[in-house]
């Protein structure tokens, strides 16, 4: 009998790029002219980025700052999840950006879902935050990574552990 080939599928992000993805911003922050004597901050505090500036243009410009250093990192900027922007004491604005990480029971659901639209022979499950994937057909396996990468699912997505 002919053994099953298995991949899993998840959404991961190094928090350590993160993190100098932030600090990188922070450094250019207090470099950048039309930020000065603004006290525009940015921080990291677990899967949450907060920002603090005097107007929202900044707090957009943060925003984008941040973003043009994940892409220099290689970080998915689909990873990030801007909230809206606030009023802050002192007449300042805040942001709060959520990191996702993992796929959550709904997107899995929604790519389990997709995989079984594709009609290949292969079957999916959820555990917890992960997808697996099994098929005999290697070939089989190959199309649904095809077919997800093809699909705008507003997560980033990675394909690990491919095993036969």
């Amino acid at each position: 009998m002919a053994k099953d080939n298995t991949f899993d599928i998840v959404s991961e992000i190094d928090m350590q790029e993160v993190d100098n993805a932030v600090n990188q911003t922070r450094k250019e922050i207090t470099q950048r002219y039309d930020f000065k004597g603004s006290a525009a901050e940015i921080s990291l505090n677990g899967q949450q980025i907060e920002t603090n500036s005097a107007n929202e243009y900044q707090i957009s410009a943060i925003l984008d700052i941040l973003q043009s250093k994940f892409v220099k990192r290689g970080l998915d900027i689909r990873a990030l999840s801007a909230g809206k922007i606030e009023p802050a004491a002192g007449g300042r604005y805040k942001q709060k950006l959520d990191i996702q990480a993992g796929i959550s029971k709904e997107k899995a659901k929604e790519i389990v879902a997709i995989i079984k639209k594709s009609g290949l022979k292969v079957q999916s499950q959820i555990q917890d935050d992960t997808v697996r994937v099994s098929g005999k057909n290697r070939d089989d396996l190959q199309a649904v990574i095809a077919e997800l990468k093809e699909r705008d699912l507003d997560i980033p997505l990675q394909f690990v552990n491919f095993r036969s």
